[in-house]
């Protein structure tokens, strides 16, 4: 079939293109030459009509000796036939013509063909020129040449053409078929024999082989069946350990699974739920799956059943010394008939994530807490004020300052809070920079002894401002070795600032400060010691958590939110650093940094 559409496709588009050219070079033979438009158009415009008429005849006579053509008429521009070729038709002569299309180019003065069949001329072609006089200017229809010739034997070429064509396309179709009856033959049956073979196989036979016919395309494929047959017995003899394999993956998941057959029974527990629910796996074999996990009261094992992929949280802490929250998720073990053979219970700890949750519920009602002082605050005030406190010189200062400094605390709780908020999502630009430290933590230093000196008048580009009239020692224990640390100035500025401000906070009025850096195991270590109260032991490790305070009364007293060292521990574990802090009670604090160091020099140019 597909042989003989695309023959058929061939002969149409082969035909198709042949009748086109011999119709035009039908239509180039009968063409007629350009002296007898001219000799025509002077013997039209003659006023003596019978001698025009005479010549016109002479010129169809003389000129017009085409065999193709079967008439010529000449016909004036009223439509009055002038002349013929058809001997046995002269008589019409003299008389208007019938033709519309002979009218419609005497009107518009254009040339007209069409090919016509009737039936008892068979196809015919007619042309109808115009005869433009040659001597007006505006080339005037003097009259037409009818020209009808007939295309008997150009249809009768193709015609023939044609019938050979199908002949060749039908001889060519039988043997095609032929042919595709011993190939498909050929190609069916070494494939009917390996379709038996793989029913054999299906069956549990492996014994059997097929027949290789030879090498080519089916030969191979016949001697990959025989070898499937081969490996598909030994995958089943492998089967057996495979199932061991899967045994051994179940014992070592993080994950314990439960599975149960189709009465909720426990037939399958591997060694991590074993732990989980503190029971050995062969004391749980055989029992409910709701006993097990405790949930007889809250469900039945049709409840678990209806609601595929039902999950929930189980508190197993009572079981063991530790807390422990498992996340349960059910899923039903399905056969491809729909049928229900049992359920698979996942168990995973989520201990930790619902410490997290529990943590991220406190920073919350702290961040609720610590706005809401505040604003409590300043609403009492501004309600003060609104009552006509605002009058008062004296009081109305006060209040309006305390307003201003719990609305600067606010704002700072909220930058710091935004700053947090990006760490934690990873979105904070680190603008990194290789920084030599040394000069960096001087650069810092020397802003607060220029505090110092001026009597801690302008603290204006300091995170807090540190108290006025006190005075301190700042004392410094570095190195000669030049340390270069690629850092973030700005992060790490806020940091060495909120640490010393921290220092002179709790420092008593006097009191020296030590910053101190060094090198140790490839680590630059800055750390920074003050004389103050210190920090109690109990809470030396919950110092750098959000929010948390030694003494929350002093610190909201001189403007701390208690987000500092979190946003100190933030910056410096995003420089792959470590912050940490060491403390005696009445004796002052250490908080140390470290960080990692590259060995460079400044004459190391890579530009040079």
């Amino acid at each position: 079939m597909l042989l003989l559409i695309t023959l058929e496709i061939i002969g149409a588009y082969f035909v198709k293109n042949l009748e086109q050219q011999n119709i035009q070079s039908f239509e180039d033979s009968i063409q007629i030459a350009p002296y007898v438009d001219n000799q025509l158009a002077a013997e039209l415009l003659k006023t003596d009509e019978n001698t025009a008429n005479k010549s016109i005849k002479s010129i169809i006579a003389s000129d017009i000796n085409n065999s193709a053509i079967t008439e010529f008429q000449v016909i004036d521009s009223k439509g009055i036939i002038r002349g013929t070729s058809n001997v046995n038709n002269q008589n019409v002569i003299g008389h208007r013509t019938t033709s519309a299309q002979v009218k419609q180019v005497l009107f518009n003065g254009r040339k007209q063909t069409r090919i016509s069949y009737d039936n008892n001329q068979g196809s015919y072609y007619v042309s109808i020129l115009p005869i433009i006089n040659p001597s007006s200017d505006n080339n005037a229809t003097v009259g037409v040449m009818y020209i009808r010739a007939s295309m008997e034997g150009v249809y009768k070429n193709l015609n023939t053409i044609t019938v050979i064509f199908l002949t060749g396309s039908l001889v060519a179709g039988v043997l095609g078929t032929i042919i595709a009856i011993f190939i498909s033959r050929a190609i069916t049956r070494p494939i009917d024999e390996m379709k038996k073979q793989a029913i054999r196989m299906a069956q549990g036979d492996y014994s059997g082989q097929v027949r290789i016919y030879g090498q080519d395309e089916l030969g191979q494929l016949a001697v990959a069946v025989n070898n499937l047959s081969v490996r598909v017995e030994e995958a089943q003899e492998a089967s057996e350990a495979e199932r061991r394999r899967l045994d051994s993956v179940l014992a070592n998941m993080t994950d314990g699974v439960i599975a149960t057959d189709r009465r909720g029974n426990i037939i399958i527990l591997n060694d991590m739920a074993s732990e989980f629910l503190g029971m050995d796996s062969k004391d749980a074999i055989g029992k409910s799956i709701l006993t097990v996990l405790n949930i007889e009261n809250e469900y039945s094992f049709r409840d678990l059943l209806e609601d595929d992929q039902q999950s929930m949280m189980l508190d197993f802490s009572e079981r063991s010394d530790h807390d422990l929250i498992l996340h349960t998720t059910f899923s039903l073990i399905q056969r491809e008939t729909g049928f229900i053979s049992g359920l698979v219970c996942v168990l995973h700890d989520v201990t930790e994530q619902q410490k997290i949750d529990a943590d991220r519920r406190e920073f919350v009602s702290n961040v609720s807490h610590e706005l809401r002082t505040p604003l409590t605050s300043m609403r009492s005030y501004i309600e003060a004020l609104n009552d006509g406190a605002w009058q008062d010189p004296k009081v109305a200062p006060e209040f309006l300052k305390v307003t201003q400094e719990e609305t600067d605390r606010m704002i700072r709780m909220v930058s710091d809070l935004l700053s947090l908020s990006r760490m934690d999502q990873g979105t904070a630009k680190m603008d990194l920079e290789f920084v030599n430290m040394n000069e960096f933590f001087n650069f810092i230093l020397d802003r607060f002894d220029m505090m110092l000196k001026s009597d801690a008048g302008d603290a204006s580009n300091m995170p807090h401002k540190p108290e006025k009239n006190k005075h301190y020692v700042i004392k410094r224990e570095f190195t000669n070795q030049d340390f270069w640390v690629e850092i973030d100035t700005d992060k790490m500025t806020q940091v060495l600032d909120n640490i010393m401000n921290n220092a002179i906070k709790y420092s008593p009025d006097g009191g020296t400060i030590t910053c101190r850096m060094i090198e140790m195991h490839h680590n630059l270590i800055i750390s920074i010691s003050d004389q103050g109260l210190g920090i109690p032991r109990k809470d030396i490790n919950k110092i750098f958590d959000r929010f948390y305070r030694v003494d929350k009364a002093r610190s909201r007293k001189q403007g701390g939110t208690g987000l500092g060292l979190a946003i100190s521990k933030e910056v410096i574990l995003a420089h792959h650093g470590r912050i940490w802090a060491d403390s005696v009670e009445n004796k002052g604090s250490t908080f140390y940094i470290s960080l990692p160091y590259h060995d460079y020099k400044e004459s190391d140019d890579e530009w040079a």
